[in-house]
């Protein structure tokens, strides 16, 4: 099957990133390269491109992708271990990074791999297949009140409690579509039966995002790429639920200097946040970019998608 990940917002976060031909920019998830194919044809010859993933099969699909350009480099790791990474190829400052937190269409669409709720698979949910930690491992080994805390914080699942217990009940659960039918069982009927609305779809997330530490790394990863910035350089992150959205805005405040907290009505800001001159980074996106309706209707799963983008200025 051919590694696919349809890349969102593929143009406004390009347009936002400024590529400056013969800069060095940094691919954080770099999937099947479709930020990473536009960004090299910006660079020239003189500019450097580094893609990192967890994902041994989509590197190697990125390695197919971007062979007729040079300066590339493919990385196998996480994005959070970015200052090691620049570091081991003598790199100090870069001109601009991206980081598609979402999970590429291929990861959902080959069943195998145990993303999905709609295809029945063993419980696996590894970006990277080298880690020893898979959804089976959490499924069967966590205790309710884990279960519950994960349902809760990674899925913000309103049935948290009655899931955990009712995986406990019926462990073992060797696939998806097992795990599917418990969840089922622990929810209402309007919610088992509610149309549009597949009522495994948070759990499922939750779980996924606790196999593959995705929230934890997000926070210290965009200080990392943020500090690495030349003047000028920007980050662009895509996120594609309200949980990493969250993170994202909350720490691009705090990176810019804080937020105006000013008792509402204030005619002018007095707390000093929003006067500043002195700003290392400012946030270029105020509101978040969401896809055009276009987009949405050639890929659905795009729907969710939020791009924030912040640069160093000082």
């Amino acid at each position: 099957m051919e590694f696919e990940h349809y890349s969102v917002m593929l143009q406004e976060t390009i347009d936002a990133l400024r590529v400056r031909e013969g800069g060095i920019y940094v691919d954080g998830t770099v999937g099947g390269a479709g930020h990473g194919e536009k960004i090299c044809e910006l660079l020239g010859s003189r500019g450097g491109f580094i893609g990192i993933d967890m994902d041994e099969e989509a590197l190697r699909a990125s390695k197919e992708r971007l062979e007729r350009f040079g300066n590339v480099e493919l990385v196998h790791d996480n994005f959070a271990n970015i200052d090691n990474i620049l570091d081991s190829l003598g790199i100090e400052e870069i001109d601009g990074g991206v980081l598609d937190l979402g999970v590429s269409s291929y990861q959902l669409d080959r069943s195998e791999r145990g993303f999905s709720y709609r295809a029945d698979a063993p419980l696996d949910m590894r970006m990277d297949r080298n880690i020893l930690k898979t959804a089976a491992e959490v499924v069967n080994n966590y205790t309710a009140a884990e279960l519950t805390k994960i349902l809760l914080e990674c899925g913000e699942e309103r049935y948290a409690r009655q899931i955990a217990r009712r995986i406990v009940e019926k462990r073992p659960i060797n696939t998806t579509f097992e795990l599917v039918k418990v969840i089922k069982g622990a929810v209402p009927p309007r919610v088992r039966y509610a149309e549009g609305k597949h009522p495994a779809k948070r759990a499922f997330q939750a779980i996924r995002i606790e196999v593959n530490g995705e929230l934890k790394n997000i926070s210290s990863a965009v200080d990392k790429f943020a500090l690495r910035l030349k003047i000028g350089g920007r980050l662009a992150i895509i996120t594609f639920h309200s949980l990493e959205d969250r993170i994202v805005k909350r720490k691009f405040i705090e990176i810019e200097g804080g937020k105006c907290v000013c008792p509402k009505g204030m005619p002018v800001c007095v707390c000093g946040a929003n006067k500043r001159a002195d700003k290392e980074f400012k946030v270029v996106t105020r509101k978040p970019v969401v896809p055009s309706g276009g987009e949405i209707e050639i890929n659905p799963r795009s729907k969710s998608a939020k791009l924030r983008v912040i640069e160093r200025v000082g």
